[in-house]
């Protein structure tokens, strides 16, 4: 059978590229964008190849990068703007594929198998990269190869504005001598797992024993190895595919590091206006299980489920999630990053409770129906919870726009799961 044509597209420093697109006067300049500049624990949300350079990393305190990085300008992040651009981008793409699948705002894997009328797969990435340069002033670096996962890798080989092929010929030269951590899905506590086990690369990850990695890590041991090897058939989903859908989430990292527990629920509530609108759009019916993802301000991550009623429900959902964050998150660290997910779908097809005849839900149901008419309508802005208000901040942040998609089978790369 012959080799899928998979690319994988990252937009450089998408974030401070924007920033420079509008204030030219910017150009090499280092820049960060960032959450409030006045809140002292303000966060980066995104870098130059400059602030880089002076050791800058995404999700550190401002105050951290201003040590590290004197004369680095400050600018506020503009959610809004930075989709408009990361849709424009998308359209090119649609130019040789409708296989588009999102994977966070400025990253997309193609598949263009089928497009061979434009080229081979390496030219067909560097046409695109000459265009997106060419037409709004953005960099960039498209990875090319037979599997999803490979060709994020080799987008990632060469940075910024580069096109990397990695084919079965030489995967084995180019990826394997990587670092372990560089494989999508391998967060730092799964990194540490395998160094325990002497491995730290790759290509040690490919040859290890399955069954010692199973015994280690569980199924996702052996599926990560698989991974390594090159063995990924997970689809690329264009937008009107109809995907098997086994959970939804979404997550966000805040401006600033947060310690109230109301300034939790709030974001909380945010976050679950999105996953319930997307299992409504999907037609998932109601979900039996509540997912919180929480990142402190160490960058360690914490998650937990638990299930609930089968539900839909923005208020629900939000609720499980915040009973979850007040019963299980004990560090007392600052949170950084929040994630809330919804699994357990039941495609509409419930069984009747006493809960079904009380009323209590659809209630509920119709009120969260009309609130999402209201805002079709006249926008997300219009029409907001009581609990928005406390936080000006807050009001108007659709996080709907900010949904990152993963393959089939997929983790997010930084969590580990503790289950309830």
């Amino acid at each position: 059978m012959k080799d899928r044509v998979i690319l994988h597209s990252d937009l450089n420093n998408f974030y401070a590229s924007v920033e420079r697109i509008l204030y030219p006067e910017l150009a090499g300049k280092p820049i960060a964008v960032c959450g409030d500049k006045e809140a002292r624990h303000g966060v980066v949300l995104a870098k130059s190849e400059e602030a880089k350079r002076f050791g800058v990393r995404t999700g550190e305190a401002i105050w951290e990068a201003k040590r590290k990085c004197p004369n680095l300008i400050i600018r506020p992040v503009r959610f809004g703007l930075y989709g408009e651009y990361s849709r424009a981008v998308r359209q090119i793409y649609a130019q040789y594929t409708d296989k588009i699948e999102p994977f966070g705002i400025d990253e997309c894997w193609l598949d263009v198998t089928h497009s061979s009328l434009f080229g081979s797969g390496a030219e067909i990435a560097e046409k695109i990269r000459k265009q997106v340069k060419d037409t709004y002033g953005l960099t960039v670096s498209v990875g090319v190869s037979f599997n999803k996962i490979f060709a994020k890798l080799a987008s990632d080989l060469k940075k910024p504005d580069a096109v990397t092929a990695v084919g079965r010929e030489d995967y084995k030269q180019k990826i394997w001598p990587l670092p372990v951590s560089d494989l999508l899905f391998v967060g730092r506590a799964t990194a540490e797992k395998l160094k325990r086990f002497g491995i730290s690369t790759i290509g040690a990850l490919a040859a290890a024993d399955r069954e010692m990695l199973a015994q280690g890590l569980g199924k996702w041991g052996v599926t990560l190895s698989a991974y390594a090897r090159g063995e990924d058939d997970s689809p690329v989903r264009g937008e009107d595919e109809q995907e098997d859908l086994k959970s939804v989430g979404n997550s966000l990292t805040y401006f600033e590091d947060i310690t109230k527990p109301e300034d939790i629920k709030r974001l909380l509530y945010a976050l679950s206006e999105s996953v319930a609108a997307r299992i409504k759009d999907a037609g998932l019916g109601k979900a039996d299980t509540v997912h919180l993802w929480v990142r402190d301000c160490d960058l360690d991550n914490h998650s937990w489920q638990k299930k609930v009623r089968p539900t839909a429900l923005c208020g629900e959902i939000a609720e499980a999630a915040f009973a979850l964050y007040t019963e299980r998150y004990k560090t007392g660290k600052p949170v950084r990053g929040l994630g809330v997910t919804a699994s357990g779908f039941d495609g509409g097809v419930e069984q009747l409770s006493f809960d079904s005849f009380g009323g209590d839900y659809e209630k509920k149901a119709r009120a969260e129906e009309a609130v999402g008419k209201i805002r079709q309508k006249y926008g997300y802005a219009k029409i907001q919870r009581g609990i928005m208000f406390e936080d000006a901040r807050v009001l108007g942040m659709d996080v709907r726009g900010q949904r990152l998609k993963r393959p089939a089978g997929g983790q997010d790369k930084t969590k580990k799961d503790d289950t309830e």
